[in-house]
């Protein structure tokens, strides 16, 4: 790559068929280190699929991944997860027969620094005073809030520099998705996290975001600064309710 400038993440023309129908076709997306990028779009809109390609979890048909200077799309899963980039998938998938600092610790589990566990876990449940009130309950026994936050903080104990984030909102209150979204902007905040948000709350994902991107059937329709995205008038009709 040299002679072009890089950006710290790209995804250039992915595409991923399952069996014979093309779920994705030729995405693009790119963000600097620190920023939060949103994907927003219809149910069936491909946004999941991307995501799942970028980790690895599903083979791509076309197209490269790019972290941080190097090509990642050819590297397995677990891989990926050791270099850096950490996913929470839709539906909350806590272990919940396991109490809840089980479940955190798991996420430590391809870590080789094992003296820093503990101090990470620490500085964890700090953020999540809720889980720390939990710590040796069931995860299986909290409410779908505190399992987000339990998924999300499972995924952070991995030490990620890439959190990818699928539906973090999906179902939850209106009083838990405004918690959801704050968690967001701090992790971006405070750690300088970059982070990938898909949500169908396309509202609360642009105003947590700085770039944003409108996926219609696969492709991109639509792309700009998250700002810009809130007022403009197709993307107000179609996913801001008008």
């Amino acid at each position: 790559m040299a002679g072009t400038s890089m950006r710290y993440f790209e995804a250039r023309g992915l595409t991923v068929n399952y069996d014979r129908v093309r779920a994705i076709a030729d995405v693009n997306l790119a963000f600097d280190e620190g920023q939060v990028a949103s994907l927003i779009g219809a149910n069936g809109a491909g946004k999941s699929t991307t995501l799942r390609a970028i980790t690895g979890l599903v083979p791509l048909a076309g197209g490269e991944v790019w972290f941080d200077g190097a090509r990642i799309d050819q590297l397995p899963a677990p891989r990926r997860v050791e270099i850096g980039v950490a996913m929470v998938p839709e539906g909350r998938r806590v272990f919940p027969q396991m109490s809840v600092r089980d479940n955190l610790l798991m996420g430590a589990y391809a870590r080789k620094d094992r003296g820093a566990i503990a101090s990470d876990l620490e500085r964890i449940l700090v953020r999540f005073p809720r889980l720390k009130e939990r710590l040796r309950q069931g995860a299986g026994t909290l409410s779908g809030g505190e399992q987000e936050m339990l998924v999300i903080g499972r995924a952070l104990m991995s030490k990620p520099r890439l959190l990818l984030l699928d539906e973090p909102s999906l179902g939850l209150a209106p009083l838990v998705v405004r918690d959801i979204a704050r968690l967001i902007i701090e992790v971006n905040r405070d750690e300088g996290m970059s982070i990938v948000l898909v949500e169908q709350n396309s509202r609360m994902a642009l105003r947590v975001s700085q770039y944003g991107y409108v996926l219609e059937t696969g492709r991109v329709a639509l792309e700009g600064p998250s700002d810009n995205l809130l007022n403009d008038p197709k993307v107000k009709e179609l996913y801001l309710g008008g």
